[in-house]
């Protein structure tokens, strides 16, 4: 058999898997790029709305945050806290805003993995989250490696009577934790807004008033 009698053997062959390759390859390609599962979603159980959105300095990451207690009151008719938070600053906020998402990373199967807050408990558990459907969002959590368990949330669109629908860390918005705080935009003084009296590059310092001489006092601001 002749060099190219082999070579065209070998391309029958390989044929039919190239294509079996190249069929896969989108199915491949979704499976590790993670979809946005950003939104508000119901827990499974029905007892909180959770939501859902990018965080960190390139918002690559992923927090949640309790937007909605089916139960927001304790027995006593107070708003209930985080009492069994590890951390004592955090032992008197209020579980209603409260962050338990924390900071999940996208991980090389295409879903977001981290650490979630369970406030009944005070403890944190390793999660997975990912959204293969538009409406369902897929939670995976393990105390152990051998101690895990999975849930469904479903997406809610509408807003029910004491959900918080404000902006993070802002009026009627959820809080987030210190380290995933939304950033303030550097203060840049020639921008719009910037403080009137702010020293600009380069700029002298203003003369110092001869001796002997009282500086002139500031205007009173005008009445109302």
């Amino acid at each position: 058999m002749t060099y190219r009698s082999i070579t065209d053997v070998a391309g029958r062959l390989l044929a039919p898997l190239a294509g079996l390759v190249l069929a896969a390859l989108p199915g491949l390609a979704q499976a590790v790029t993670p979809n946005d599962p950003s939104g508000t979603w119901l827990t499974e159980d029905g007892r909180a709305r959770i939501r859902v959105e990018k965080c960190g300095p390139q918002l690559n990451n992923l927090c949640g945050y309790a937007v909605w207690l089916k139960v927001p009151l304790n027995d006593k008719g107070q708003p209930r806290i985080d009492f069994k938070n590890p951390d004592p600053k955090k032992q008197s906020r209020a579980s209603l805003g409260h962050q338990l998402i924390m900071g999940l990373k996208p991980n090389a199967d295409g879903h977001y993995a981290g650490k979630i807050y369970n406030a009944e408990e005070g403890k944190f558990y390793d999660v997975t989250v990912w959204s293969d459907q538009p409406t369902e969002l897929s939670v995976r959590g393990c105390m152990l490696a051998i101690l895990c368990g999975s849930q469904t949330w479903n997406r809610v669109n509408d807003v029910v009577p004491g959900q918080l629908t404000g902006p993070t860390n802002g009026p009627n918005g959820p809080r987030a934790d210190a380290e995933w705080a939304p950033k303030p935009a550097a203060a840049n003084p020639g921008a719009p807004g910037a403080a009137p009296n702010a020293a600009k590059p380069g700029a002298k310092p203003a003369a110092k008033p001869a001796a002997g001489t009282v500086p002139a006092p500031a205007a009173a601001p005008a009445e109302e």
